[in-house]
Formats: structure tokens, sequence, C-alpha cells
């Protein structure tokens, strides 16, 4: 009996202590899991965040990096802006940047520029970089046309007159926060301004115009409005450099003489390869003329021969036809400068 009750008693000691093992073994894995949370925790309790411990554990098993909402949570605490961690943890799971949505906030507010956590959500959400835009607001921007990312360095266009005039602007923007969402991006300003500078100087009568008066370029290139549709507002565009360039008017008529000349040439090499292949064809049918009249020629004594025989031919008639042709070669040769044949008369 007393055996039993030591037995009993062993076991619940044992029992206990794994018990005990068991508790300490949860207590670590607690500790290795959500450790880091109680310092964010005690952070988030310093600054007045309202961010409870269990919040942060939430955020763990929701797969939420605490340690952005919390930050971002104390700057706008700190800043006076009233914002639930519920809306940082949905911009996070959405696929947001909270840290850049609660600065470009605060950048706001300090500027007295009006913006919504909705608006600022949707722009970040957009792909841009609200925070920039919003210092963008503040402080302009000033773009290079042309880029020189792009190769080009200067916009070349050319005055009525065949001139070319190759030109460089700055163009001052200010972000237009309420078009950032569906607006078009710095390449579409670049683009306009371009064009409106092509456009301009082409349209002048002659490049010393544009060389005396730059300003006019971009007098007329905003008077177009750029801007529309993009998400900055064009302050002023500066023409920083204008230069002359080549003759291209010029270039373009000798050019135009040259594919001319080319052409008629070509023109000629016709003309003159079907007259040679004319006279060759003529040459041709000359012989081919003469051989008849030798062929015909051949058969003329078979005839007289025949004539003989059938008597309708005589042989003074015969001598009287070679006295005939004896007198034409002499007179073919008299008229020829030459000497009359011999043996041809009769």
């Amino acid at each position: 009996m007393i055996g039993m009750i030591q037995l009993l008693a062993a076991a619940q000691e044992a029992g206990f202590w794994v018990l005990i093992g068991i508790l300490v073994l949860i207590g670590l894995v607690f500790l290795f899991l959500f450790g880091p949370l109680f310092g964010l925790w005690i952070q988030a309790l310093a600054a007045h965040a309202g961010v409870g411990i269990f919040q942060l554990i939430g955020m763990r098993l929701r797969k939420v990096n605490p340690r952005i909402i919390v930050i971002s949570r104390i700057q706008a605490v700190q800043a006076g802006l009233s914002m639930d961690t519920t809306d940082l943890e949905s911009h996070y799971l959405a696929g947001g940047r909270p840290m850049n949505v609660v600065n470009a906030l605060i950048a706001a507010n300090r500027a007295n520029i009006e913006l919504s956590w909705r608006t600022a959500t949707a722009i970040d959400l957009a792909g841009r970089d609200i925070l920039d835009a919003v210092r963008t607001s503040v402080n302009p921007k000033v773009i290079d046309c042309p880029n020189p990312v792009g190769g080009k360095v200067t916009i070349d266009a050319v005055a009525k007159d065949g001139i070319q005039v190759k030109a460089k602007a700055r163009v001052t923007v200010r972000a237009n926060i309420e078009r950032l969402v569906g607006g078009a991006t710095e390449e579409t300003i670049i683009a306009r301004v371009g064009e409106g500078i092509v456009t301009t100087i082409g349209s002048a009568e002659t490049y010393k115009s544009v060389l005396e008066n730059p300003d006019q370029i971009s007098k007329k290139v905003l008077e177009k409005g750029l801007d529309a549709g993009t998400a900055f507002e064009i302050l002023s565009i500066d023409i920083a450099d204008v230069d002359v360039g080549e003759n291209i008017g010029a270039k373009l008529q000798a050019d135009q003489a040259e594919a001319d000349k080319r052409r008629f040439q070509a023109e000629a090499e016709k003309r003159r390869a079907m007259a040679m292949a004319q006279e060759q064809e003529m040459k041709a049918l000359t012989q081919e003329n003469r051989a008849k009249v030798v062929l015909a020629e051949a058969e003329i004594p078979l005839a007289m021969a025949e004539a003989f025989r059938g008597g309708n031919l005589g042989i003074m008639d015969y001598y009287k036809m070679r006295n005939i042709q004896a007198d034409t070669s002499m007179r073919d040769s008299i008229g020829g400068g030459g000497k009359p044949e011999q043996g041809k008369s009769g």
C-alpha cells in the first residue's frame, strides 16, 4: 500500500515537471516568434501611438511588417495626423508603401497642400512616388528638353529659308496632385515641348529672327497648353541655347539635283541603248536584203539560158544587154571618181 502511494506521488511529480517543461518550451517559442514585438510595443507606447501588443501579434500572423506600421503610426501621431493602424495595414497588404504615404501626407500638411489619405494611397498604388510629387509641388522641378539620357542634346528644326537651328530648352514644372493618377509623365512633357519648338522654328521666315528673339519660342510654346492631361503644371519654358546648324535647304537642293542628274543619265543611256539596238537590227535587215538580191541575181543566168533554149532571146539581144551594162558601169565609175571596169564592154 505504501509502495503504491509512493509510486503515484512519483508519477505526479514527473507529470508536473513535464508540464513545466512544456510550458517553458511554449514560452521560448513565443519569445522567439513575438519577442521582437515587445520593443515595438514599448516604442509605440512611449510615443502614444496607441498600438497594442495583441495588434502587433495579429500583424505578425497576417504577415504584415509590424515595424513599418508602428513607425508610420508614430510619424503620423507626432505630426498631428489622425490615422488608424487598420488603414495602414490595408494599404500594406494591397502592395503599397505606408511610410512613403505618411511622409507625403506630413509634407503636404506642412506645405498647406490639400491631400487626403484616399488620394495619397491611390497615387501610391498607381506606381507614382507620392512623396516626390509633394516635394515637386513645393519645390518645382526643372526638366531638360531634350533629355540628355536619350542621346540627343539639342532639338533640330529648319526655318523657311532652309537653315537648320539647334535649340535646347529647360522646362520648369510643378506636380499636379489631382492629375497624378492617369496623368502623363515627364516624357510626354518633353515630347510636346520638342514638338512646339520644332513648329515654332519651322514657321519662322528666317533663322535670323529666331536668333534675334529666342523668347518667341517659349512664348508660342506656352500658349499651346502643353501640360493638358499630364501630371504636371508647366510654370515656364526657357531657351537655354540656340545655335545655327547646316544649310539643309541647299543640301536638299544639291541632293535633288544629283538625283535628277542620275535620272537623266539613266534615261539617256536607255535611249542610246535603244538606238544601238535599232542600228544593229537595221544592219541585220540590210544583210538579209543583200542576201535576197544575191539569190535573185543568181537566178538571172538560169533564166537567160532558159530563154536561149526556148528561142525567146537571141545572141544580139544578149550583146545589147551586155553593152548597156558596161555603159552603166562606166557612168557609175565616172560619177564616183573611179575608173570604169575592164572587160565589161562588148
